[in-house]
């Protein structure tokens, strides 16, 4: 897989923060911090995709289900949390995956900086004590940049999730260019954005697919782009 260039990183506005990248495998982190905490985020980054890779190794159903499957008591939190949200959804538990690095790296780093902002391919996890602008990336939708949420301090933390039916390599059954959910959570947000989206076949399913997803638990908002429609729905303050 060849390396495609995020451009839309340059869209997310906390300036006063120090930022760095980190990549491991399919996990590719766009990090802002108070300062440097690169090798503190990269051992993060080992230890919960280790989790990951070592319970798909013993359950291979959590690789390849498109639905819930059993919870699991003995689980650790991170997979937990991701059968959680996939119940909740209705959708597989790796439709969370990105979100939920996003959030268990960041409440790691919480410990260290009382800003953290984590992206990790389009999915969010952030608590800053200022607020903080973040442009929608829509790929070859006229909106693109054209929309941007405001998150505030009091929302936070927060987790901001996309997924689209026309851009990237994340499976989705719709064809949204971007669907963006907010949740306290980036594992809750990450599922419901992939639940969401693949209600989206054309312009026409845009208000039943918010309608629908603002049901999920854990649900705050939702923003749809399809071309040049979107829609939005619940607690979203749109700049």
């Amino acid at each position: 897989m060849s390396y495609q260039e995020r451009t839309y990183r340059n869209r997310v506005s906390q300036n006063s923060l120090t930022s760095f990248h980190l990549c491991v495998r399919e996990t590719d982190l766009f990090i802002h911090c108070d300062s440097d905490v690169s090798q503190k985020a990269l051992e993060c980054v080992y230890i919960y995709r280790g989790f990951i890779e070592s319970y798909i190794k013993k359950h291979p159903d959590f690789l390849t289900s498109l639905e819930p499957i059993q919870d699991d008591d003995f689980a650790p939190p991170i997979i937990r949390d991701m059968l959680k949200a996939s119940l909740a959804a209705n959708v597989g538990p790796m439709a969370s995956v990105a979100g939920a690095i996003s959030e268990y790296v960041a409440n790691e780093l919480l410990k260290m900086s009382r800003n953290v902002i984590v992206e990790n391919g389009g999915d969010i996890y952030l608590k800053t004590q200022e607020e903080v602008r973040v442009g929608v990336f829509a790929g070859n939708s006229p909106l693109t940049y054209k929309v941007g949420l405001l998150l505030k301090p009091e929302q936070m933390p927060l987790g901001v999730c996309t997924s689209s039916g026309t851009i990237g390599h994340s499976l989705s059954f719709g064809k949204a260019d971007a669907v963006c959910v907010l949740s306290k959570t980036s594992t809750m947000a990450d599922a419901a954005a992939t639940a969401i989206g693949n209600l989206v076949k054309d312009k026409g399913d845009i208000r039943t697919a918010l309608e629908k997803g603002i049901k999920i638990e854990g649900v705050l908002g939702a923003l749809i782009v399809m071309g040049e429609h979107f829609g939005v729905i619940g607690d979203i303050e749109l700049i």
